[in-house]
């Protein structure tokens, strides 16, 4: 039974999930917006939005958190001098889900997730 067990699992294992998830996050932040599964932008969603609050905070501890969880240094850079300083008034909430439908022969319902202007 699945009770209590929280996010997808994705057919995963947990390294692989991680990894996807990096790879998600790295490329919204570098491109503010992509085009994925439903089921995935709404798993990337509170991790982005995590790293987005923690680089508000714009610390050695918040960069080096951030950079843990991208391994990219070209997006904590990003995320640090654009997206903290946009949201530095917001309380949270900083990207949309836009529900695309199915598109193409794919199976998935696909989804765009970016950040809020």
């Amino acid at each position: 039974m699945k009770h209590h067990k929280k996010g997808r699992t994705f057919n995963r294992t947990k390294r692989q999930r991680v990894a996807l998830l990096k790879g998600l996050a790295r490329s919204l932040v570098l491109q503010n917006a992509i085009t994925t599964t439903e089921a995935k932008a709404k798993e990337l969603r509170p991790f982005v939005e995590e790293l987005v609050s923690a680089s508000k905070a714009n610390s050695v501890a918040s960069r080096r958190l951030v950079t843990t969880r991208l391994g990219s240094a070209d997006a904590v850079k990003k995320l640090h001098d654009d997206y903290a300083k946009r949201y530095a008034s917001r309380a949270g909430g900083y990207t949309r889900i836009v529900k695309l439908g199915r598109v193409g022969k794919r199976v998935a319902a696909m989804a765009r997730i970016e950040f809020l202007a």
